[in-house]
């Protein structure tokens, strides 16, 4: 399989966007390096408590300010104001005065932190420390207009500038009126509003994370993970495809990034699964679907899995476990229908003589399994969230340097450079969410809206999911999934939890669905990337992932209804929950490709379009959980998907035997 391989080499960095990305020259290059090797060093010397050490403790709101300081002005040197300035190698001259403003403005506010937080500032500011919170306001809203879009843009926009005509909305969306000169010093000096949950979580989690992700990606570890997928799935059957799985899971988990993992990944798998016999369209779904799981699955899955943190007060690790079902029957799901799309074509796998050879793969890489390793231990049994990344990044480096393929002088800038562009374009969207919960904090929309949602419901709880699902899906399209979850966290989740949900449920079933808008027209950002590298139709592309991902549609309201799939229950209690979860992924998955491990395929024609949905809808109620609401137990779903699902396989059979006779 020299061909593929070939190109996994070359996916092994991260992937630069051309078109967002201006590619400068190389003073401002080495500038954006500067800048990032600061924050890093400034994030270990707090997180690893240094400051009591040597006498020189700084507080929290300063780091976060630093970290302001050295990090979004990047996003004015590499996010280009217009489409037009992307092949300026020197920036104009209006981003060059916003870089050197923002730092400046930055350094200014870590200067004045303890005054402001002993002089209550964000409710008693004098006259400048408020009009440094228009600046800090004007600033965020570029920023993000550059990293986050249009959509989002006008969303943040919207909700800024809503506290001083709150008094004057309609009903749900009443709240207290603030003027603007008020709200200025509490956007800027308030812990509830830039520099409130969403960036105390980037200051503190996220950035660790990202290094190491950043870190892996240019060591060669996706490379390392990729011929490892090859070497262990690339002769089954439909084994292009089952090493897409494999390896955007893998990869996905650690990079946090659908539309990068898509990129990376895919140049390698999609062009084996054309080898093999898949079409243009299921290719780049296969990958699409594969790499947005990723983002999903633990141990270090994507950056709103930290902010979730955050918000529900838990470490990580909590977050993480509660994930490994969910991401589980998703990738089980999603490997079942490759299988059955395989075996209905009766497509073959790749010839083993082109694969790599498991051990020669490991013996290649098998230092990176070590840092992944050691990352696990730290986060699982030290329960060190903020440090284990840290620790991890080293380790992988220096084994790298011992083990692996050295990074030269020329790796290691490349490698600080994207670590900066990452973190800048995460600190731009994560403050200017900060104006979103900063507005709903100073009116007091906050608790009106959830108690709200509860009437318009009803009461409802069923109302309420699926309000929730389709608000989350609808953001999703519009907003980063950090963004929309970070919004519903505020604006919704109080109300699920306070209809008795479990609120570690409720907040992952928010994250759920705002992610299905990368594998869900119209816009299904991660099948559109996918399709460019198959050549297939974008919207045909999402539509067959749409398909191909139809399980995770159903996953969040199985584990919302029964936290046991979250882990949260008796052990006898999950086991059940979790086997009778697991059959229904399987007719689901075999109905939707109609083909059976076992029983075959269900042939074609109407009447096997009858046995399918029958049996897909006996694969439903084996995974529901029950509900007390709707009178019906868990084991009353069992039975009658059981019943349902032998009635439409004994038709099936019938029919199959009519046509051959």
């Amino acid at each position: 399989m020299s061909e593929p391989i070939a190109d996994a080499n070359q996916a092994g960095g991260a992937v630069a966007d051309p078109v967002r990305h201006r590619v400068l020259a190389p003073g401002w290059s080495a500038l954006i390096m500067v800048m990032t090797g600061a924050a890093v060093l400034f994030s270990i010397y707090q997180l690893f408590n240094i400051g009591s050490m040597v006498g020189w403790v700084i507080l929290d709101l300063a780091y976060l300010d630093m970290m302001v300081a050295l990090l979004l002005p990047i996003v004015f040197l590499v996010f280009p104001m217009r489409a037009a300035d992307k092949d300026r190698r020197h920036p104009p001259v209006y981003d060059m005065v916003l870089f050197f403003g923002t730092f400046v403005l930055g350094c200014f506010l870590a200067w004045i932190a303890v005054p402001s937080v002993e002089g209550g500032w964000e409710y008693f500011a004098p006259d400048y420390a408020r009009i440094l919170g228009f600046v800090l306001w004007a600033l965020m809203i570029e920023a993000v207009r550059r990293t986050g879009g249009l959509a989002l843009t006008i969303i943040v926009l919207l909700f800024s500038f809503y506290p001083p005509i709150a008094d004057s909305m309609p009903g749900p969306l009443r709240g207290a009126q603030q003027s603007l000169w008020e709200v200025s010093q509490y956007y800027l000096f308030s812990s509830e509003a830039i520099f409130g949950i969403p960036m105390r979580a980037f200051g503190k989690l996220v950035i660790g994370f990202v290094i190491f992700g950043v870190a892996l990606q240019h060591t060669g570890a996706g490379r390392f993970f990729i011929d490892l997928a090859f070497a262990l799935l690339g002769n089954v059957r439909g084994g292009g495809a089952k090493v897409a799985i494999f390896s955007s899971g893998l990869l996905g988990s650690m990079s946090g990034s659908v539309i990068t993992n898509v990129l990376t990944t895919g140049r390698l798998t999609i062009p084996a699964m054309r080898r093999t016999g898949f079409g243009r369209e299921t290719s780049a779904a296969v990958e699409a679907c594969a790499s947005t799981g990723g983002v999903l699955m633990p141990p270090v899955m994507g950056a709103t899995a930290f902010v979730m943190a955050s918000f529900l007060s838990v470490p990580y690790i909590e977050i993480a476990v509660a994930a490994v079902i969910p991401s589980l029957l998703y990738y089980l799901g999603l490997f079942l229908q490759i299988d059955a799309y395989a075996a209905r074509r009766n497509l073959k796998g790749l010839p083993r003589e082109e694969l790599p050879k498991i051990g020669a793969v490991f013996r290649e890489g098998w230092h990176y399994l070590f840092a992944l390793g050691l990352l696990i231990y730290l986060l699982l049994y030290l329960k060190q969230e903020a440090l284990a990344p840290y620790y991890a990044t080293a380790v992988l480096l220096i084994t790298n340097q011992i083990f692996g393929k050295r990074l030269g002088w020329a790796d290691l800038k490349q490698f600080l450079f994207e670590t900066g562009q990452v973190l800048a374009e995460l600190v731009a969207i994560l403050g200017a969410i900060g104006l979103i919960i900063g507005a709903l904090s100073v009116t007091g929309l906050v608790g009106s809206i959830a108690t709200d949602l509860v009437l318009l419901a009803g009461g409802n709880i069923y109302a309420l999911l699926l309000m929730g699902a389709a608000t989350s899906f609808i953001l999703g399209m519009g907003m980063t999934v950090t963004a929309a979850y970070v919004f519903l966290a505020i604006v919704l989740a109080p109300s699920l939890v306070s209809s008795g949900l479990d609120p570690m449920a409720v907040h992952m079933f928010i994250l759920y669905w705002g992610m299905l808008s990368f594998i869900t027209p119209p816009v299904a950002l991660g099948a559109f990337a996918a399709a460019t590298i198959s050549g297939a139709t974008p919207m045909q592309a999402g539509f067959t992932a749409m398909r191909l991902g139809s399980i995770i549609y159903f996953i969040p309201f199985f584990f919302v209804l029964e936290p046991a799939l979250i882990l949260n229950g008796a052990p006898i209690q999950i086991l059940v929950v979790l086997v009778s979860a697991l059959a229904g992924v399987l007719l689901i998955a075999s109905s939707t490709q109609g083909y059976l491990v076992g029983y075959g395929s269900f042939g074609d024609g109407a009447m096997a379009m009858v046995v399918r949905t029958i049996v897909f809808f006996g694969g439903l109620l084996f995974a529901f959980p029950g509900s007390e609401d709707l009178g019906i137990g868990h084991w009353d779903a069992v039975m009658a998907g059981a019943v349902l699902a032998a009635v439409g396989l004994g038709i099936g059979l019938l029919f199959r035997k009519r046509v051959a006779a």
